[in-house]
């Protein structure tokens, strides 16, 4: 019995430490690091929270693509481009991140904090 114990509290740890681990072959950056590439036309800015949150504040040039609509929507991406993902604290862009490198995206960064950081 406890041995199972053991075993249901190691996988509890690793599933909460793969929450916070950045995804492997995705960069990550910080606000102050994104205000220099804001300007390159050459990447895809993506903001994955909701509409709502969106509509009531949002970085110029980033397109709202919600984080349940991304596996449907990345079809629209360019794979040939680089991608920039935010959200509001980082960790849906972190999901969005995974999302998109399962999908085959192989130059996607995540912008660390969020839109909170960057406020």
């Amino acid at each position: 019995m406890d041995y199972i114990n053991y075993i249901l509290m190691a996988l509890i740890v690793i599933f909460i430490l793969q929450l916070f681990i950045p995804t492997k072959g995705v960069r990550n950056i910080t606000t102050s690091e994104l205000k220099n590439e804001l300007k390159n036309k050459d990447k895809q800015f993506i903001d994955v929270r909701t509409p709502g949150e969106y509509k009531g504040f949002h970085i110029h040039g980033f397109k709202n693509m919600p984080l349940h609509q991304l596996a449907q929507k990345s079809n629209e991406l360019s794979k040939e481009k680089e991608i920039v993902v935010i959200c509001q604290s980082g960790m849906r862009s972190q999901k969005a991140s995974k999302l998109l490198k399962k999908k085959g995206f192989k130059n996607i960064t995540n912008v660390k904090g969020g839109v909170s950081a960057w406020r």
